[in-house]
């Protein structure tokens, strides 16, 4: 049995994308330690079923539904939180879709665009909206980018998803040096490959014949023989750099990938 360090106690997040994959393990690891868990996602079913889980287990979460993507939904998002708790003292910027992978002249410019709202966008909301309550106390934020647009390049037809992978990466190393004199850390997750359900939402056209032949070794993750990592080892990252474990560290980027970004680069 694991054991429970309780190193989040009195401590408030929020995160966002929630409902499955990496927000899911990370929301429900960061109650196990003692936070009070904000659970956001676009899907009332999901999310419920996060905090339901949540509240199972003795811990205290607040559902919110809401678009990332939107003002007026991240705004309604964190008065709810202060209403509710009174305080925010940890960010977890997971949200985001894969959105259209397709060759740059077939890839359609409200496709690009869609792509760009919510990752790069949704990042921005999610982190400027929360900072009024962020900067009574200091805190961290994790935001969620990949090996994609950072280390790896070779996914064609992936442009606009890398190119938000890749901004939110910049957008994380500004926001630590403007926001230390708060106390407010900041730092970014690039996951590799994760068992998580986020490619049933991805939509490929073309892809193949606009692909660079590339040839791999057996196994593109090579730490586990080309089996992927889990969505609680990414939460496990998250948890650290959320607690005081992690008080010097921020504007950093940690790849979790198994050495696959360094096999694929």
């Amino acid at each position: 049995m694991e054991t429970q360090r309780n190193e989040l106690k009195d401590k408030v997040a929020l995160v966002t994308g929630a409902g499955s994959g990496i927000g899911k393990a990370a929301a429900l690891l960061m109650a196990r330690e003692g936070a009070k868990v904000a659970v956001l996602s676009r899907s009332s079913d999901e999310v419920d079923q996060t905090a339901n889980e949540i509240r199972q287990a003795g811990g205290e979460a607040l559902c919110v539904t809401a678009d990332i993507s939107k003002v007026e939904d991240m705004q309604r998002v964190y008065a709810d939180i202060e209403q509710q708790f009174g305080r925010l003292d940890i960010v977890f910027a997971n949200a985001g879709i894969n959105g259209v992978w397709a060759p740059l002249d077939e890839l359609e410019p409200d496709e690009w665009q869609k792509t760009i709202d919510v990752n790069l966008n949704g990042t921005f909301y999610t982190v400027k909206y929360a900072l009024p309550l962020l900067k009574k106390q200091g805190g961290s934020i994790i935001i969620t980018a990949s090996v994609n647009g950072t280390r790896i390049f070779s996914n064609t037809g992936a442009t606009a998803y890398s190119c938000t992978k890749a901004a939110q990466v910049a957008f994380t190393q500004m926001a630590a040096l403007e926001l230390a004199k708060h106390r407010i850390r900041v730092n970014v997750v690039c996951p590799g490959a994760i068992d998580t359900n986020i490619d049933d939402s991805t939509e490929k056209r073309a892809i193949d014949q606009a692909k660079e032949p590339v040839e791999f070794p057996e196994g593109k993750i090579p730490l586990t023989d080309g089996k992927s990592g889990t969505s609680k080892q990414v939460a496990d990252l998250v948890l650290f750099l959320a607690s005081d474990r992690a008080s010097h560290i921020t504007g950093t980027p940690i790849w979790i990938d198994g050495a696959e970004s360094l096999l694929m680069g």
